[in-house]
């Protein structure tokens, strides 16, 4: 399903770290702040080139004059909200998708500095063009910086992802139309459920 990574929004980022250690038995990995948009992230490897990103709020940071993205405001506790999926030529990959009816929104730029004092670019399409609630991806091209599943946290594996919408056939449909085989059920409420093996064992995310 081309899956770069799940975005773990939380209200704290401490909160989201020691969430999933508990879970999983892994201990997120820093991964930097986010300049100008008031949040800081914590990854977790999946694989070679997948990882779970635990994304907060960042105390060093002037609360933005805007909401943070993926809903942090709002939260009450930690929760997948999204997806990633890798993509590349990403202006013509939104156009195509526009007129297929998914509208992706501008390609922009991004950067973090790692801890390590790494800096990572990256171009994607904007995060805050939501679609189905979450459940079709915006797509991430990390050009030549290197891929942070590579420094993040080891030991845990990603097996499946699926997903569940009140409107599930309208949601495949925009995932069809991406060349994406993320499979949507209906259910009560928009979410993105991971199977991830861990050292606890296999576990259920949501």
């Amino acid at each position: 399903m081309r899956l770069d990574h799940l975005v773990y929004a939380t209200p704290d980022l401490n909160l989201g770290i020691e969430t999933i250690d508990k879970l999983l038995g892994v201990r997120a990995t820093a991964g930097g702040q986010h300049p100008g948009l008031g949040t800081r992230n914590a990854l977790v490897a999946l694989g070679p080139s997948s990882y779970l990103e635990i994304i907060g709020p960042d105390p060093e940071q002037p609360k933005p004059a805007g909401r943070r993205r993926f809903g942090i405001d709002e939260l009450k506790a930690p929760r997948i909200v999204g997806w990633v999926a890798k993509g590349t030529e990403l202006d013509t990959l939104a156009a195509a998708a526009a007129d297929k009816g998914v509208k992706l929104g501008a390609v922009i730029p991004g950067s973090r500095r790692r801890p390590d004092g790494v800096v990572l670019a990256w171009r994607y399409t904007d995060p805050a063009a939501v679609l189905a609630d979450g459940l079709v991806p915006y797509f991430i091209d990390w050009g030549t910086s290197p891929h942070p599943s590579a420094t993040a946290t080891q030991g845990a594996t990603l097996i499946s992802v699926r997903a569940e919408h009140p409107d599930a056939e309208r949601t495949q449909k925009m995932l069809d139309a991406l060349g994406l085989d993320l499979r949507v059920q209906k259910g009560p409420a928009p979410a993105i459920i991971a199977t991830i093996d861990s050292p606890r064992g296999r576990v259920e995310l949501r």
